[in-house]
């Protein structure tokens, strides 16, 4: 499965009135893992940013003057994207950005490239209804550190938000199947021999690995908001005298 995280930086709040996309950062994730891949790029919009964009991104005209259009970059652009799920913050924001940009060099819509197209701000709202749920929000909700990120960028965005949206999608799967289900799945006809635990090895955990284990099961205890199922299955069972 291949997804990948992205994010633009605009002149303006609406293609419509003419605004462009000054940045693009994309952050490839591919099973679950975050590859090292990326695409960043700077755009030169011809025309200034707002001044509220600006105070935003900081990407100055002087500074954006000699970086590529966006037509000399589409190419690279949507052979990155091409077939992969896009997952972005309020997704609808950058998707029209793209499609202006796509129209304008008659390359039809973002939708004809990918997978399709994923909000994770929507996912959020599900998630932690009547919270807050913008990407600094999450990032304090899962424990990532974004104490570098003094401006908007695109790809910085991208990076926080390919952590965030691994933190809020990974779930826990049970630990134990039912003996039942066996004859039902796809093992079904296939006989199993007695279990002889005594032919395993048991290794102990090191300390190091103990503290490993007690803060990953913290940081699920804070995603959660609350003890995760490993604490449930950890805690002592009462016996009657």
């Amino acid at each position: 499965m291949r997804q990948i995280i992205f994010d633009t930086e605009t002149t303006g709040l609406d293609p419509s009135q003419g605004h462009r996309i000054v940045e693009i950062g994309c952050v490839e994730i591919v099973n679950r893992v975050v590859t090292g891949n990326h695409l960043h790029i700077y755009l030169n919009p011809d025309r200034d940013s707002d001044p509220e964009a600006l105070a935003v991104h900081g990407l100055t005209t002087e500074f954006l003057a000699d970086k590529p259009r966006f037509a000399d970059v589409a190419q690279q652009f949507l052979e990155f994207i091409q077939g992969a799920e896009l997952i972005a913050h309020n997704a609808a924001f950058d998707v029209k950005f793209f499609n202006a940009e796509l129209s304008m060099i008659g390359r039809g819509d973002l939708s004809q490239y990918c997978a399709l197209v994923t909000d994770s701000l929507q996912h959020a709202r599900t998630l932690y209804p009547g919270k807050r749920n913008s990407l600094d929000a999450l990032c304090d909700r899962h424990g990532i550190s974004n104490a570098h990120r003094t401006l908007h960028g695109a790809l910085l965005d991208s990076q926080l938000l390919a952590e965030v949206w691994l933190a809020m999608t990974r779930g826990q799967d049970a630990l134990l199947i039912d003996v039942d289900d066996a004859s039902q799945g796809g093992g079904a006809g296939i006989a199993l021999g007695a279990f002889d635990s005594s032919v395993l090895p048991v290794l102990a955990a090191t300390a190091d690995e103990l503290a490993e284990h007690e803060e990953y099961l913290a940081s699920l205890d804070k995603s959660v908001g609350g003890a995760c199922v490993w604490r449930k299955l950890d805690a002592p069972v009462a016996v009657d005298a």
